[in-house]
């Protein structure tokens, strides 16, 4: 299924040119070179009636666990360029699809992040993925805003 983005945001969004970078930075041999941007989004548009239907038992396959560092790493990267502060995550995720994702800068943790159910990782539509991905990058920059020092520590 591929998804027409021109219905569903501006091709120029931010959060999707640097989620593409993110991408393409975690694609050492090249194998997205000839996709789409629409190819490379599809992973992460599952719908809800979809992954209601993942079972969570049993070890998470990488690509889930890739696609969850993709979408916090560029969270991360965004919220960096924007506030010229170091932010880093850790992604503690066991192969149950247990576990947290911390976006931190300094001192400051910016996102903490528990799953539950990681397996199911996944946006209804490219516009609810990007829109939760703004969001967050919003509460991260706000965070370093409110507390600069403690960031920079």
């Amino acid at each position: 299924m591929v998804y027409d983005q021109s219905k569903n945001m501006n091709s120029d969004s931010s959060f999707m040119q640097a989620m593409i970078y993110q991408i393409r930075a975690l694609d050492p041999y090249g194998t997205m070179d000839n996709l789409s941007t629409d190819e490379m989004f599809e992973p992460f548009i599952i719908e809800k009636s979809k992954r209601k239907k993942i079972p969570v038992v049993g070890n998470m396959d990488h690509q889930t666990k890739s696609r969850i560092f993709v979408f916090y790493n560029t969270i991360a990267s965004m919220i960096e360029k924007e506030t010229e502060v170091m932010v880093s995550v850790i992604m503690d995720l066991s192969d149950e699809g247990f576990g947290r994702v911390l976006v931190y800068c300094g001192r400051l943790i910016v996102l903490n992040r528990t799953f539950r159910d990681a397996h199911r990782f996944g946006f209804d539509s490219l516009e609810k993925l990007i829109n939760e991905g703004n969001k967050l990058v919003q509460s991260g920059k706000d965070a370093v805003k409110q507390f600069e020092e403690v960031a920079r520590a």
